[in-house]
């Protein structure tokens, strides 16, 4: 077998997670003033991580002051909902469970606040994955290689043997500038259209697909 382990997004690829973000969002537009955001906007804005997410909601002319104190109340309202409405998409946890009976290990690398990662991995994954990286101080975040060069060498796995998964354009590009394969996915935020745009080159519709193509 070519891989030794998966990677995988979390957003859009392993959770559904778009109804519990939409909230936040609009918690926090509320909370200043702001008109609230449709859950199709929000869709449309994720992957980079949540500064990106709330910045596109914003005039062109806010300080860079507000910014920071939405975010400064963004992200522990979310991390406190995470989980409420969140939950893996269909077939995720058996695709899980078969890749690691093929002796896979799993991580999660992810844009989203290492605060709100870590209680959806315990929640979910506990049993499957071997570690989960969210955006924290020190890392870049996605599409930058960092988190998929410290977890493959957390896990003590030779990148090279590395797969990505993801659903978004950031994801092709994180696999791109990581140097390893990269797998898409039409079940999360971008649509098939979209992901070949981005330069997506092999396209899974279904979680079952996964595992047939890694062997």
């Amino acid at each position: 077998m070519k891989y030794d382990a998966i990677l995988f997004d979390m957003d859009g690829t392993v959770v559904d997670s778009l109804a519990d973000i939409t909230h936040a969002v609009n918690h926090a537009m509320q909370h200043f003033g702001l008109p609230e955001r449709s859950s199709a906007e929000v869709m449309a804005s994720l992957g980079n991580g949540a500064r990106y997410l709330l910045h596109a909601f914003l005039p062109a002319d806010t300080p860079e002051g507000l910014l920071d104190e939405m975010l400064a109340y963004y992200q522990p309202y979310y991390a406190a909902h995470t989980g409420d409405r969140t939950r893996p998409y269909d077939g995720i946890l058996p695709m899980m469970e078969r890749l690691r009976a093929m002796g896979l290990r799993l991580a999660i690398i992810s844009n989203k606040p290492d605060a709100a990662v870590q209680p959806l991995v315990r929640t979910y994954f506990a049993e499957l994955v071997a570690l989960a990286v969210g955006e924290r101080p020190g890392v870049r975040r996605k599409p930058a290689p960092d988190m998929i060069d410290a977890a493959a060498a957390e896990m003590g796995v030779d990148k090279s043997r590395c797969l990505y998964v993801g659903d978004s354009e950031v994801d092709v590009e994180t696999a791109r500038s990581a140097g390893i394969g990269c797998i898409s996915v039409t079940w999360g935020f971008r649509s098939r259209a979209q992901l070949l745009q981005a330069g997506a080159e092999t396209i899974i519709d279904r979680p079952d697909e996964l595992p047939e193509l890694v062997r």
